[in-house]
């Protein structure tokens, strides 16, 4: 496994990690769930993504069942919350980034994770209804605490997570130090053009997500719609919205006759294409069972097949390199 350094910490982190979103607590069984994080860990994998709104809590009470039974050492591991949406409820302050529901969500985090510390504590997404100031307060002193060791942002803009840096250099407090944001072949803007400055300024870590667009990359839908499939599971139909569409498969399918030609599978060789980003601190792998898992680890290997004519050849199918500002 290739360990790389979360952005500009000390921390190293392994340069592909296991997510829980849609699977854990949901669309796989905890046994299985278990597998994968056995087959994960002792692959060399030390990250372990996770937030209080997947399944509703459920995600992290069965990851928390897995870490207990275990009993890693946990030196060996990272593992992550994201607060914002909370579990679901709608009640007031049950959701956001005030101090009481950063707070509140945290310690509910440890409780279901069975864990002393977070690693990583993840500002879901931005949140207009409260000062940025606070929750940078926040943050910091749930550090100073030791209840979270970094924390960062997910899907926050380059300008609203300037703002947290600037807050922090202003009173002297932790700044933000991670962002989760999309990133696969379709999804390019922020990696590769909004936060340059932040990469080289602010050295900015990152941990993406959806490295394979939600499934289609993977190749499974290139011969039709399968059953049971994470883009065809209830109340997910805005995510099959936008990916299933025949101009992203068309894409896929060229993609995938390069993969063929170096004879890697094609997840293999969109995961390795997320690799190549320098930026690029982690990429969190969703799994629904082991053999897939098992698969692609592997992407960490074929970097190296990734040529700069390979890259050309990816980059005249995709046609969707962002422009960069001229100065």
């Amino acid at each position: 496994m290739e360990y790389r350094k979360l952005g500009n910490s000390g921390v190293r982190i392994s340069a592909l990690s296991l997510g829980s979103w849609l699977t854990f607590g949901k669309l796989i069984s905890n046994e299985t769930a278990e597998e994968l994080m056995i087959t994960a860990y002792e692959a060399g994998i030390n990250f372990f993504d996770n937030a209080e709104i997947y399944a509703r809590g459920k995600s992290e009470i069965v990851m928390g069942e897995i870490l207990h039974k275990q009993n890693w050492d946990r030196s060996s591991y990272l593992v992550s919350s994201k607060v914002f949406f909370g579990t679901g409820d709608a009640k007031p302050n049950q959701n956001g980034l005030s101090r009481k529901h950063v707070v509140e969500g945290c310690h509910a985090a440890l409780k279901r994770l069975q864990v002393e510390y977070l690693d990583f504590l993840f500002c879901h997404r931005p949140d207009e209804q409260t000062p940025i100031e606070e929750t940078v307060w926040t943050m910091h002193n749930l550090i100073q605490q030791g209840k979270i060791l970094y924390w960062g942002t997910s899907e926050w803009n380059a300008s609203e997570i300037m703002e947290a840096h600037l807050v922090a250099r202003q009173h002297h407090l932790i700044a933000p130090v991670m962002e989760q944001p999309q990133y696969n072949m379709f999804t390019r803007e922020k990696m590769e053009k909004e936060f340059l400055h932040l990469f080289t300024h602010h050295g900015l870590g990152t941990t993406i997500w959806s490295p394979l667009a939600s499934g289609i990359l993977s190749g499974k839908y290139l011969d039709g719609f399968p059953d049971s499939t994470r883009l065809g599971a209830a109340g997910l139909e805005w995510l099959k919205d936008r990916w299933y569409r025949e101009d992203l498969l068309g894409k896929t399918k060229k993609i995938k006759a390069i993969a063929d030609e170096l004879n890697i599978k094609l997840p293999q060789l969109a995961l390795a294409w997320c690799l190549k980003n320098p930026y690029v601190s982690t990429v969190i792998l969703g799994a629904s069972n082991v053999n897939q898992l098992k698969e692609n680890l592997h992407a960490t290997e074929v970097q190296s097949l990734l040529t700069e004519n390979v890259m050309e050849e990816i980059e005249k199918i995709l046609q969707n390199k962002p422009v960069q500002p001229e100065y």
